[in-house]
């Protein structure tokens, strides 16, 4: 997939990562983010274009400044299974590392995508208690989540 650009999204770009993810919110897998969040948050994301369309995205949320959340992953259907959802994770790594991150986290229905980036498997009650109550509140399997959490040390 050597034509996949990886790079950080423009204003403009907003209402291709909504269409694009859009399908994975009605199904509950990624939380919605308003326009505006996604405006408020826009460095954080990096997208993947190919001819200038999106077909991926992540972020990268700083909660501290030693921990991190790769969070709104996705990839479009079409796009799967060529290493596009890896180089985001990857991204977003390597800036949390130049960042001086010391770990990152996830929650996610992929653990074993994750698994093979390097991540472990940790109790979601680990997890920092504002993340609980700034996103796990909008979901809509709250408060039965299902979701499986990950961390990635970087040091």
């Amino acid at each position: 997939m050597g034509d996949i650009v990886y790079k950080k999204p423009k204003l403009d770009a907003i209402a291709q990562m909504q269409e694009l993810v859009l399908p994975e919110i009605k199904s509950g897998k990624i939380l919605f983010r308003s326009d505006d969040e996604v405006a408020t948050n826009i460095r954080s994301y990096t997208l993947a274009t190919k001819q200038e369309r999106v077909v991926g995205f992540v972020a990268l949320h700083i909660h501290t400044p030693t921990l991190a959340e790769v969070r709104s992953l996705i990839v479009s259907e079409q796009m799967r299974g060529h290493g596009i959802g890896a180089k985001l994770v990857q991204s977003c790594i390597r800036e949390a590392h130049e960042l001086g991150i010391e770990r990152l986290f996830t929650l996610t229905y992929e653990q074993r995508f994750f698994e093979k980036l390097g991540f472990s498997e940790i109790p979601k009650e680990s997890l920092p208690e504002h993340k609980i109550w700034a996103d796990c509140v909008k979901c809509k399997h709250f408060p039965i989540c299902d979701e499986v959490a990950l961390i990635y040390n970087l040091s």
